[in-house]
């Protein structure tokens, strides 16, 4: 198989075969491979000139869109001061600034921050603190972990032990940590079909774990993690209370509530961060993503002060928590962040989101009727369509309309048979609209080809 292509403005050839690319198609990419060489904007641009409106914000981590100058500006300034610095006993002006900034953003209580830098490592990383909080308050034996069916939770051990997305699990059963259960998922077509925002049935789903109390006692139960919306499996929204009851089950047995916000977190709800929007603060909160607008990969984890106090009661010169990276805190990505969250605060973007979250729905709804879609959902700036699947080849369906997107000159997002979207929030109403009906485009072609 010929695997090489031509890169723009070079005699050069791109050969393909050594990256083993991440959740990928392998062979396929390569034999029909989509380039990017640029972004700026809300674009990217292909190797071949094409531009693409970006309908995902990278992979959720973009919304102040791409090669923002600011944050272009104070990512060199650090690189020529400080580009490295252990966070292992030693420390930089950057991060520690960082953290207070980060926790200042947090709901009342949550104002520790651990750095990490992804998602997935902020997942296990919150994980390992509820264990081991509940070790250091004498509870060892609470070492069980609850999580949610299609919850996605990174790609650590932890963390597709915890998540409920079956291809993302299967061929790693022998790895998983022990003792996991899982709550059900909150999406049921039959009662909230087309809904705009949080659906009013569904709340009592969050009754199941009072259920899996009884059935494993609370006493072995260390924490439930949830996605306060889950945004890998296609934007599935939160019944209206289902978070608040979760909230209320925890708190009555001692059970740490871990919100991974590594989506949500950064303005996507049109707030500074999910549990602002839904109104329940959780005990930890994982976060990743916008913190840097994607420039520099970072992630972390924010504890409330009774849980960082719980591991403080030893010797002042002892290790309190055997974790970390050698990247943790890593001074390249703080200036990032400071830089991402000068413009969020600065340049009102959480008001931007808010204002566009009403166009997004509209131009979303819109598609409902089309031939093929079965649902459309929303919230905050995010929205998914599910498609009609080809029999016996589910993906197929999905994958084909992003195929047609790129024609449409849209990057789109599919996972499954479902189309999700959540455009920078720099993006224009036009821009949004003009997505919408590029998709509407790219729909009918798929149904019609």
């Amino acid at each position: 198989m010929d695997s090489t292509v031509q890169e723009p403005a070079s005699s050069q050839t791109l050969n393909l075969d050594p990256y083993w690319m991440p959740f990928t198609a392998n062979r396929h990419f390569k034999r029909n491979p989509t380039i990017l060489v640029s972004a700026k904007g809300a674009y990217f641009r292909m190797s071949d000139g094409t531009e693409l409106f970006d309908c995902l914000s990278g992979l959720w981590c973009c919304p102040l869109g791409h090669a923002q100058p600011k944050i272009v500006e104070a990512v060199r300034r650090q690189a020529e001061t400080l580009d490295y610095c252990t966070a292992f006993g030693l420390g930089n002006p950057a991060t520690f600034r960082l953290a207070e900034r980060v926790a200042n953003l947090a709901p009342a209580g949550l104002d520790h921050v651990f750095f990490t830098n992804s998602g997935s490592e902020s997942v296990d990383t919150a994980l390992k603190i509820a264990i081991a909080y509940h070790r250091a308050c004498g509870n060892a034996t609470r070492t069980r972990l609850i999580g949610r069916e299609r919850g996605y939770h990174g790609v650590g051990i932890g963390g597709i032990s915890v998540g409920g997305m079956m291809n993302n699990r299967k061929a790693f059963a022998a790895l998983m940590v022990p003792g996991v259960d899982h709550l059900p998922h909150t999406w049921d077509p039959s009662q909230m079909a087309f809904s705009r925002g949080q659906p009013a049935w569904g709340a009592h789903l969050a009754d199941e774990l009072q259920r899996l109390v009884g059935l494993h006692d609370a006493s072995t139960i260390a924490a439930v993690i949830v996605e306060p919306m889950q945004g890998s499996t296609g934007v599935i929204v939160p019944p209206v209370g289902y978070l608040q009851k979760l909230r209320e089950i925890c708190t009555k047995h001692g059970i740490l509530l871990i919100f991974d916000e590594v989506i949500t977190g950064f303005g996507r709800m049109g707030t500074n961060f999910g549990a602002d929007r839904f109104g329940v603060v959780p005990d930890l909160l994982c976060f990743a993503k916008g913190i840097t607008n994607g420039v520099i990969p970072m992630g972390g984890v924010i504890a409330s002060g009774e849980i960082y106090q719980a591991f403080m009661a030893g010797p002042e010169r002892a290790v309190e928590l055997f974790h970390g990276y050698t990247y943790s805190g890593h001074p390249m990505a703080a200036a990032a962040g400071h830089a991402a969250l000068d413009i969020l605060e600065q340049e009102g973007m959480f008001d931007r989101a808010r204002a566009l979250e009403p166009v997004l729905e509209d131009a979303m709804h819109a598609l409902q009727g089309e031939s093929g879609v079965i649902d459309i959902r929303n919230i905050g700036l995010a929205a998914a369509v599910d498609l009609e699947p080809v029999p016996g080849q589910p993906g197929l369906r999905a994958s084909t309309v992003w195929e047609n997107g790129i024609r449409e000159g849209l990057l789109l997002r599919y996972t499954g048979d479902t189309i999700a979207v959540g455009p920078p929030f720099i993006s224009t109403p036009e821009e949004i609209g003009r997505m919408a009906e590029g998709l509407r485009k790219a729909i009918r072609a798929a149904f019609q080809g």
